[in-house]
Parts: C-alpha cells; structure tokens; sequence
C-alpha cells in the first residue's frame, strides 16, 4: 500500500499523469487492511480498552470483562451491521457495482461485501472469544493469552 502511494505521488508530480484506478486501490487495500484485521486484533487482544477497568485486573475479572464485552456490545453491533449492510451489499451485488470513474476499479460490489465479513468474522472471533471466557471461568482449562499473568513468556526474544 506504501509503495502504491509512493507510486502515485511520482506518476503526478514527477510526470505529470495519473491513474483513477491506481488511487482506488490504494483506498480498497487501506479498508481490506483495517476491515480484515479487526478479528484478528480482537484475537490477540489488541483493541483499544478503558483500561482503569482492565489493565491492572485479575485474569478472572479479565475474562468476566471479555465476556460481557463480548455478549452486550460485540454481539448486537455486529449482529446490527450484518443486519443494516446486507441490503446495501445485495443492492451492489444485483447491478454489479463499479468505480463512479471512467477508469476505475469495476468491483465496488466486492469492497462493499467486505462489510458483511468484516462483521461475520468479528462475530466468530466474539464466539471464540465468549467460549475462551466461559471456560476459563469455570476452571476448564488454562487462561487464554489476554488473560495471562506471565505475558512475557508470550514474547519472542531477538
């Protein structure tokens, strides 16, 4: 994405041209970075917190958190977002959408359907996430890696 945007700056102020085309695929790859990558932050807990709430807790309150969290926030945006995107999508998907410009990206219908797993993918990672929880708090097994006193055993030395 860094060397598309290098790219682009070049081609106008170096050379004097551009491509529409070559501008949008820096926006798709911009929201495919944030859109995909938001399961995957959930996963290693990376999200942003109110951390007077969380940073200093016990893996057991952690877990408790993670779980509400989970259930009362998690759960009803995503499940609002898949609810309130999906005609949106399908409306791009019936006329196969593409770029408002002459020469850009014909596949605004594929971006778009990015939201609908954007939201089913956060849903998942809620599901493993409230699983995880639950059986941390009912002592089945060993606090997943948020949870954990010993971080530093996670980390890799260089």
């Amino acid at each position: 994405m860094v060397l598309l945007q290098f790219l682009v700056v070049v081609m106008r102020y170096v050379f004097g041209t551009g491509e529409i085309w070559l501008q949008e695929a820096i926006i798709y790859q911009h929201a495919l970075v944030f859109m995909l990558g938001a399961s995957y932050t959930l996963l290693k807990d990376g999200h942003v917190r109110v951390d007077i709430f969380y940073s200093n807790r016990s893996p057991r309150t952690k877990a408790t958190v993670n779980l509400l969290g989970a259930l009362f926030l998690l759960f009803p945006v995503m499940s609002l977002i898949v609810w309130a995107s999906f005609p949106y999508v399908a409306r791009s998907w019936a006329v196969l959408e593409g770029s408002r410009e002459t020469s850009g990206i014909p596949g605004v219908f594929l971006l778009k359907s990015v939201i609908l797993v954007f939201a089913v993918m956060m849903l998942l990672q809620g599901l493993s996430t409230v699983i995880r929880s639950l059986a941390f708090l009912r002592g089945l097994e060993l606090p997943p890696l948020p949870y954990r006193d010993d971080e530093a055993a996670d980390r890799v030395e260089v």
